[in-house]
């Protein structure tokens, strides 16, 4: 295990929620930075915030690595940090959980490296923080929008 922190901001945007959607996230490793976006035709907001940061996991190459996530998601920081996941996971995501599909991702994910979250206030002073924005809402904006087929799939 590296001692070197890897950073992760993160944001996730919905046009309607449900709508239009989109993420951007930022890696940030060594003093280089790589930045990922994509959009989706219908989805909400808390799944593209949780998209955010499954998208930038599964970007890395290796493991065991030591990371820091930015999200202005309550949503997100919290279901981590107070241990709903754990819980959610624990009892088969009893009682309509929503997001089933992509918290397990996260969950599979997370078990591969050492993950610290922290919460930033949204669209304020931090620099990275508003160009994840600015990339989710472009994404979410754009053309030839993905399908979000776990959420679409739930509609039906």
């Amino acid at each position: 295990m590296t001692s070197e922190k890897l950073i992760i901001y993160t944001d996730g945007a919905s046009r309607g929620n449900p709508g239009p959607g989109g993420f951007g996230t930022i890696l940030i490793w060594k003093g280089h930075e790589r930045e990922l976006s994509a959009g989706y035709r219908l989805t909400t907001n808390n799944r593209m915030e949780l998209m955010a940061v499954i998208a930038g996991l599964e970007a890395l190459k290796k493991d065991d690595l030591q990371i820091i996530i930015y999200s202005d998601s309550q949503y997100v920081v919290k279901a981590v940090q107070e241990g709903w996941l754990k819980k959610w996971v624990r009892t088969n995501f009893s009682g309509g959980k929503k997001n089933r599909d992509l918290w397990l991702r996260f969950y599979d994910l997370q078990q591969r490296n050492h993950i610290i979250f922290k919460w930033v206030k949204g669209h304020a002073d931090n620099a990275y923080n508003v160009r994840c924005d600015e990339l989710a809402t472009a994404a979410a904006d754009g053309k030839n929008l993905l399908h979000d087929e776990e959420f679409e799939k739930g509609l039906a």
